[in-house]
Parts: C-alpha cells; sequence; structure tokens
C-alpha cells in the first residue's frame, strides 16, 4: 500500500519540471581543510528525547523532519564512524564508514517515536534501497536508524518487521538498526540547506516533494510552520 508513496512522490517530483532524479550539486564553497566537527551530546531537556536516522541526502531529511509536530530541533550530521572523519569531504569519498545523517530532537507527549519512524520510512526515504538514495549513491546514504536507547532498538524493530509482514514494501527492507556511537554536526552551510536554497533543482525534485508526502499521507504529524532550530 505504502510503496505507492514513493512512486507518487516521483510524480510529484516530474510534476515541478523533471523526468527523473536530479543529482546533487556541488556543495557551497567551504574550506577545503576543515577540522573536525566536535562531539556535540544530544540535548535533552526535561521532557524531550533524541532520535538519529539516515537516509539520503540530509538537506531533505532534515526538511522533512523540521515539518512534524512536536519536533524541537533537527540537526544535520555524520554518525556511523569516528571523530577524525567527520567531514563532508572525508564521508563523501565513502570510505569513513559514516553516513550522513539527521537527529531529532523531539517532545515524546506530542509525537511518539514510532510516529518518528512513520515519518522516516513512508515519507523521508526509501528503506528499500541499498547504498543509495535516488541519484546519490554509495555507504555515506544507506539507510540506518541509529538507536539511542534499548526502547528505541526495540520499537524499530518491531516496527520494520510489521512493515516486512504487511508487506508495505516490494522490496526487503534494508535498514540497518546499530548503536549510536556519537553523532558529528556537519558544517554550517548545510544546514537548513533546503530551506536557503528552496529554488535550487535538486531541492525541487527530490525533496519539497518529500513535504508534499508527508502533508497528504501523514497529515496528523505535518505542520506548516518549521522549526529551524539546530543545536
Amino acid at each position: 500500500m505504502h510503496a505507492a508513496l514513493f512512486r507518487t512522490t516521483s510524480l510529484l517530483g516530474m510534476t515541478l519540471g523533471a523526468a527523473a532524479f536530479v543529482a546533487r550539486p556541488t556543495s557551497p564553497r567551504a574550506t577545503p581543510a576543515m577540522a573536525p566537527n566536535a562531539v556535540v551530546a544530544a540535548p535533552r531537556a526535561a521532557g524531550q528525547e533524541t532520535a538519529v536516522f539516515a537516509g539520503g541526502c540530509f538537506w531533505g531529511m532534515q526538511l522533512v523532519f523540521e515539518h512534524v509536530k512536536g519536533v524541537t530541533a533537527v540537526t544535520a550530521g555524520y554518525a556511523g564512524g569516528d571523530k577524525s572523519t567527520a567531514t563532508y569531504q572525508q564521508v563523501e569519498t565513502g570510505e569513513t564508514g559514516h553516513a550522513e545523517s539527521v537527529r531529532v530532537v523531539f517532545d515524546p507527549s506530542m509525537v511518539t517515536y514510532q510516529q518518528l519512524l512513520q515519518v522516516y520510512f513512508l515519507v523521508a526515504h526509501d528503506p528499500t534501497e541499498l547504498n543509495r538514495q535516488g541519484p546519490d549513491v554509495g555507504t555515506q546514504y544507506r539507510s540506518a536508524i541509529f538507536f539511542t536507547t534499548p526502547e528505541q532498538q526495540q520499537t524499530a524493530q518491531a516496527y520494520i518487521a510489521q512493515l516486512e509482514k504487511e508487506k508495505t514494501f516490494d522490496s526487503p527492507i534494508v535498514t540497518q538498526v546499530v548503536p549510536l556511537k556519537g553523532f558529528y554536526p556537519a558544517e554550517k552551510y548545510h544546514q537548513n540547506y533546503a530551506v536557503h536554497h528552496p529554488d535550487q533543482a535538486y531541492i525541487v525534485i527530490n525533496d519539497l516533494p518529500k513535504v508534499a508526502s508527508l502533508r497528504e499521507q501523514l497529515p496528523a504529524l505535518y505542520r506548516e510552520q518549521m522549526v529551524l532550530a539546530t543545536s
């Protein structure tokens, strides 16, 4: 049933002026030899929890989760590798073990972790694509859930099992469920990139349709007013 969602997303992209995915553009100018980003502890204000997801380019992932009710902060970054290789230039080689990821801080009284999983699996990316998302290819674009608690691990594994049992997708889910060892915020120019470049072809074709799908497929979780705060 939900597999059609991704076909819908592609059709929405085509109506915006393209027949297929548009490749990711060269990133904005940045200092070539950037120092590795410091590990930043996940913010845990009273009543808030943190989730970390990887599923392709973090520009679109960040944009989608910023439109989810109950989310208080979304940060684009890297997870899966170590501190010494947590820079864009290194991660893009596909040899660091990192995946482009987003750290989502949320209020569980307004949105549950399972509801975030709904957004992640049914809107934000295609969990059946191995080491790629659309035009972006490499292990740095893999599908992965980096859990921060045993409860998140159990919830994610149970939700994947449910999706598989219901044959939600035409192909097997390839999403990894692994413990979070560290999250490294991406460079400043990557934060809210889609918001600052809404007319860029890559964003128009690959990312804006995901927001439209969130609004149409999961209206109870969608909010028009975005949260732009990053940590």
